[in-house]
This record gives C-alpha cells, sequence and structure tokens, in this order.
C-alpha cells in the first residue's frame, strides 16, 4: 500500500521537484497550492500521475487548512508524510522600511501556515491507525543566519527551527516523527539571482554557487524513507562554496 503524502507550495520550485520524485517511488503525493495552473503543470509533468493529485488550498488561512484535511482524511483515512515547504520571500528593504502588511504577509504563510499544517496533520497522524507519521519542515540556511534586509523571512526560518524541536518532542509518545531541512541556494526559479549577483554581509555584490534542485529531493527521500523509530532532527543541504560557511 503507498504512503500518503501532503506537500504544500508544490507548484514550482523545491515542492514541485520533491512531489515529482515521491511519486516514483513508494507515496500517492497530494500537491496542494494557492493557485491551481501551477499545480496542473507538475501533475503533467509527473510520470507517476496516477500517484498525484490536487488540492488547491491557502495555509494563511486557517479554515482553508480545515477543509484541506477535512477532505484528506475522508478520501484517504491517513497521511504518513506531510511537507511543510510553502513559502514566501520578503521584499528586499531596509528594515526600518518594512511595513506592517509587508511582515504579517511572509509570517502568515511562513511561519503561522507551517503550524495550520503541523497542528492537522498531528491531530490525524495521532489518531490514525496505525498510529504515526512524519512532518519535515522546511527550513532554510536562513534559520541559521541571515540575509541582508530579510528580517520577516529569517524570523519566520528561525522559529521554524522553534516549532521543529516541539513537534518533535511532543510527538514522540505517538510515534510522530518531526525534522527539518535546511536548504541554501538550490537553484530555482526563486534562486536564478543568486546566479547574477546578490548583496552580501560587507555590501558588496556577488554571484553565489547554485545547486541542482534533485539534491534537496534526494535529502527529502532519505528523510521520507526513514521507519518511524528512526528521525533526521535537522539537514542541511546547500551547495558548496556558498558563503554560508566563513566569515565576512
Amino acid at each position: 500500500m503507498k504512503k500518503i503524502a501532503l506537500i504544500t507550495g508544490a507548484g514550482s520550485g523545491i515542492g514541485k521537484d520533491a512531489a515529482l520524485r515521491l511519486a516514483e517511488k513508494d507515496h500517492h503525493v497530494i500537491i496542494c497550492g494557492r493557485r491551481l495552473e501551477p499545480l496542473q503543470k507538475t501533475l503533467a509533468e509527473a510520470s507517476q500521475a496516477e500517484h498525484m493529485q490536487i488540492k488547491q488550498a491557502d495555509v494563511s488561512d486557517p479554515r482553508s487548512v480545515e477543509r484541506l484535511f477535512e477532505e484528506l482524511e475522508a478520501e484517504h483515512g491517513r497521511l504518513d508524510l506531510l511537507f511543510n515547504n510553502a513559502g514566501i520571500g520578503s521584499a528586499p528593504v531596509p528594515f526600518e522600511e518594512l511595513t506592517v502588511n509587508q511582515w504579517k504577509q511572509v509570517v502568515d504563510i511562513n511561519l503561522s501556515g507551517s503550524f495550520y499544517c503541523a497542528q492537522a496533520a498531528f491531530r490525524l497522524m495521532k489518531k490514525q491507525n496505525p498510529q504515526g507519521g512524519r512532518i519535515i519542515n522546511n527550513g532554510s540556511i536562513s534559520a541559521h543566519v541571515p540575509r541582508p534586509n530579510s528580517a520577516p523571512y529569517t524570523a519566520t526560518k528561525h522559529a521554524i527551527t522553534g516549532l521543529t524541536r516541539s513537534i518533535s518532542l511532543d510527538g514522540r509518545k505517538y510515534h510522530i516523527a518531526c525534522g527539518q531541512i535546511d536548504i541554501g541556494n538550490a537553484l530555482t526559479s526563486l534562486a536564478e539571482k543568486m546566479t547574477a549577483g546578490v548583496p552580501q554581509a560587507d555590501g558588496s555584490t556577488a554571484i553565489e554557487p547554485t545547486m541542482d534542485v534533485s539534491h534537496v529531493s534526494e535529502a527529502i527521500l532519505y528523510m521520507a524513507s526513514l521507519p518511524l523509530d528512526a528521525n533526521v532532527p535537522f539537514m542541511t543541504v546547500m551547495a558548496n562554496g556558498m558563503p554560508y560557511i566563513g566569515r565576512g
């Protein structure tokens, strides 16, 4: 029997690639996003499209998440894997110029959205039979160090680390494993700017190394493949040579 996996933000980038690869393995993959068209494109690229289905939902809206999980439970009865991937970046403006709306938009999706989905997954995994499941949160290198002018994004990714630790601890007695993957410079449409040059901590602009997004998906597949008595609490997968390792 195929495991049931839910991936948020699966219309592009890391979520899309992970969804395609999980569908090729032993998972039935539910791909989720706010916009239908990108999800349809993901489905169209799947070599195992019969093992993938679309669910349109906005993770920043708790009622939308509630409906998503009600449908998931009614159709499948259980959830084995949640990849909490949906997220957005913040406008690269000076800290003192950030607006409340810019702050809230990032927090609502990156942090609150991850909480809503993780809590709903936790509740289902706790009551299903057999009990348990796995939650993987998408962190970031920004969960460790910031980029210039990125306070909302950096703050949410640091908070994701605390959320991961809490879920991991609270889920133990219910056979719920929770881990986090911190990703650096995977070459998606969002990271293409790295190849042209991005601001550095010393005020300069520099081109940064990137890596193929498939390396991230392979890491997610490994985490997902573990039995529930084993866990990867934190994994960092990054382009070798990016300035995360070093001093400015």
